[in-house]
């Protein structure tokens, strides 16, 4: 067939030459080759593209495998650093209790030292001349005897302190010693001639006094006390002798109703004494004394007689005569001195009184000073 003649593109522009006829045939063989090389690319893209998601593929599951590798090497880290710590603090606590243990060493290392310079100051201590602790011991005796003696004029006290120190010289029994031990024969001998006061008598009258104070009769009690009868040796001589001649010759019936007698006027007599008496008094106002003054009366006498007891103790002689001379004259003037009880209280503050606590003590200074001597020689 013949083909018809192909009209002018449209596209084409006007009065352009229309192509040449063989033109056309070259165009029909181009378009299968343009197909043919569309395909290789094509193919080439979808390959490229599967290479693409492959490659994206792996890309993936290796970061995933990566992160899976990651995370658990992590948790193997935090398990690791838990054991760690867990580790860190059991070496800090064995540390702790390293550190305790040795500081308990240190100290029972220090103690030990101590202990032991302790052991050997005393070792140098006890290794110290006997001598010089013997003399040092006798010196504290002797100047503790006499502060008693010149104080409280302990002489008692003293005499055994010297006596001591001479027996622990004469076990000694060193030539060295004899200057000290006649310096002690000399005050022994001081103190052995003092005059003897019986202060531990004196104060136990003292307190015998004192405890009767409370049952003296006063001038102002409502019963006053029958005086002390007087005695009469002759009479009572003549009673006893004429007694068994009474009983010889009288008989038992008559020696009762005598008996009788004698008890029955002895009583009438005595109640007539007690309805009248008559008695001298120099201070009235010992009569009007009311119970209340009466007992500070007493408590002011017993305090008068416990201080002179007090100035018997500190050998304070001049307080102690002002003391027993109030207490005296309290009780001459408010008790009634005709009682028996009273005179008995008067006659033991008279023996009081007639103690001399006038007794000027020596001291042991010769004593000491021999000791000091001796101690200070080279």
């Amino acid at each position: 067939m013949n083909e018809l003649p192909t009209s002018p593109d449209a596209n084409t522009p006007v009065g352009t030459a229309a192509p040449h006829a063989g033109a056309a045939p070259r165009a029909r063989s181009l378009a299968p080759l343009g197909d043919l090389l569309q395909r290789p690319l094509n193919i080439a893209v979808i390959t490229l593209a599967v290479l693409l998601a492959l490659q994206s593929w792996s890309s993936h599951t290796q970061v995933r495998n990566l992160r899976e590798e990651v995370a658990r090497r992590l948790q193997k880290s935090d398990v690791s650093n838990s054991d760690t710590s867990a580790l860190v603090n059991a070496v800090q606590e064995q540390n702790k209790e390293l550190q305790a243990k040795v500081g308990a060493l240190e100290n029972r290392q220090s103690e030990a030292q101590s202990q032991q310079l302790a052991l050997e100051q005393l070792y140098q201590d006890l290794s110290k001349n006997r001598d010089e602790w013997a003399l040092t011991e006798i010196e504290q005796v002797l100047s503790t005897a006499s502060q008693q003696l010149q104080l409280a004029g302990n002489v008692s006290g003293a005499l055994i302190a010297l006596q001591n120190a001479d027996r622990s010289l004469s076990r000694a029994d060193k030539p060295q010693f004899i200057t000290i031990r006649r310096a002690i024969a000399r005050d022994m001998e001081k103190l052995k001639a003092l005059p003897s006061v019986d202060s531990t008598g004196v104060a136990l009258r003292l307190d015998g006094v004192i405890a009767q104070i409370d049952s003296l009769p006063m001038l102002a009690d409502e019963k006053p006390v029958l005086p002390a009868a007087p005695f009469n040796g002759h009479e009572g001589a003549g009673r006893e002798g004429a007694a068994p001649l009474m009983l010889e010759s009288a008989s038992p019936w008559l020696h009762r109703v005598q008996e009788t007698w004698r008890r029955w006027s002895g009583a009438m007599w005595d109640d007539v004494r007690q309805l009248i008496r008559v008695r001298s008094v120099e201070t009235p106002e010992a009569l009007m004394l009311s119970p209340s003054q009466a007992y500070f009366l007493r408590e002011n006498v017993k305090l008068r007689l416990l201080n002179a007891r007090l100035a018997l103790l500190s050998r304070n002689e001049t307080a102690f005569r002002s003391d027993l001379i109030a207490a005296q004259d309290a009780l001459v003037k408010y008790f009634d001195t005709r009682a028996k009880p009273t005179q008995t209280a008067q006659a033991m503050l008279r023996q009081v009184q007639g103690s001399n606590l006038a007794v000027e003590m020596p001291t042991l200074s010769e004593s000491l000073n021999a000791v000091r001597n001796y101690k200070s020689k080279p």
